[in-house]
């Protein structure tokens, strides 16, 4: 599923692609649950004719705010792809949902699992108001995290996917950023010094701040990886440290990565450099 740095890559490349600023001339729904909360009808009605103003994204979500002042959630679940097509580009068989804009060129919206969803909303900060804090922000600090994971018994590693703690993070970067903190996914988040606390606030910025930097994370080379707008793979991978690398030696210590189950997830670690009960 896409995290943070590849919806952010997705975000900037419509924006490159001129898409803010754009006329909606129709939309094109292919497969009906691709639209949340509405009628397929309906949601096109709304759409037809409007101006995208402004395109922007808050944790995993992309937020399209519309000249009719409503405002599109877009969230690309685990297969979701957008692609910029010129005028009269047919749709593949995977493409769920098209935007034809003023100028005849097409936005055709790819997802081969069928899970994304365009949600049509009045004011999306309703929708949104749920989500933790977004963690490349500069008010994200060590204090608020120490403040989102106060009182918690969960383990850490669940917590970090749970979108209400920190927005954005998913399977990739908790255990990237977990490894560089040298935190065991296991750990009880309320068990955390203030030490702790502290690198695992940088290893969130750190490890984020380069896979946006490296347009995101690509793994395999299937239809149903990611891709960015342009079409790109995201150039990440070969930064990862320990995410699918179980049985390579630790870039740190040397030790084994092992891979384990946490929370119900595939959880990658070094037994070394992450202790159970440190």
């Amino acid at each position: 599923m896409p995290e943070l740095p590849e919806v952010e890559t997705v975000v900037r490349g419509l924006r490159a692609a001129g898409i803010e600023g754009a006329r909606i001339r129709d939309a094109l729904v292919r497969w009906p649950k691709t639209v949340a909360g509405t009628t397929p009808a309906a949601f096109t009605r709304a759409l037809r004719g409007c101006v995208i103003r402004r395109l922007t994204r808050r944790a995993k979500y992309i937020v399209a705010e519309l000249d009719s002042h409503r405002h599109v959630l877009i969230h690309l679940r685990m297969t979701g792809q957008f692609r910029i097509e010129p005028p009269g580009t047919p749709p593949d068989a995977h493409d769920r949902l098209v935007l034809v804009l003023a100028d005849n060129r097409q936005v055709h919206f790819h997802d081969t699992r069928k899970f994304g969803r365009f949600r049509l909303v009045d004011d999306p900060t309703l929708h949104l108001a749920a989500l933790g804090p977004e963690p490349l922000e500069n008010a994200f600090t060590p204090a608020v995290l120490r403040r989102q994971l106060a009182g918690k018994r969960r383990m850490i590693k669940p917590l970090l996917l749970d979108q209400t703690c920190v927005a954005g993070i998913g399977n990739i970067y908790a255990d990237e950023s977990l490894w560089l903190a040298r935190i065991h996914p296991t750990r009880r988040a309320d068990t955390l010094t203030q030490p702790e606390i502290v690198r695992l606030h940088g290893a969130i910025r750190a490890v984020l701040t380069k896979a946006v930097a490296a347009e995101g994370t690509t793994l395999g080379h299937g239809a149903t990886n990611f891709y960015s707008v342009a079409g790109r793979r995201g150039r990440n991978a070969d930064a990862l440290q320990v995410f699918r690398r179980t049985g390579e030696p630790c870039p740190r210590c040397g030790h084994v990565i092992t891979r384990l189950v946490v929370g119900q997830r595939g959880t990658h670690v070094c037994p070394k450099c992450q202790k159970v009960n440190c």
